[in-house]
């Protein structure tokens, strides 16, 4: 199971980053907004990094998945991708990977306990 989870992961970050600095991504069902957008691949990345990965502590995985969100609105800056890099577009992804992070280590701390 530890693999297919890591696979999944892996697959949901390429998707996630080729989605963010393809020049004209498709439009998702309901077009939500940007921000809910980000906010939806990064707690999924955050769910998917915590289950795939459990020894890992929970503030490294965030770490990681704040600087890929980075690394993404600073490739969103070169001008043939016709992309905006926005500073709310990384503090949205950092909201969803804190709170499913912090979500995730109460419901993992609590399931140890039992």
């Amino acid at each position: 199971m530890q693999n297919v989870l890591r696979i999944a992961f892996w697959l949901a970050l390429v998707f996630a980053v080729v989605m963010a600095i393809m020049p004209h991504p498709p439009a998702f069902p309901g077009e939500p907004s940007d921000k809910i957008q980000h906010m939806l691949a990064f707690a999924t990345l955050a769910v998917l990094g915590a289950f795939a990965y459990p020894r890992v502590p929970k503030l490294a995985i965030a770490a990681a998945l704040v600087a890929v969100g980075a690394a993404i609105e600073v490739v969103q800056m070169i001008p043939v991708l016709h992309r905006d890099a926005e500073l709310m577009d990384l503090v949205a992804d950092s909201f969803a990977i804190l709170v499913v992070l912090g979500v995730t280590s109460l419901a993992l701390t609590a399931a140890r306990r039992r």
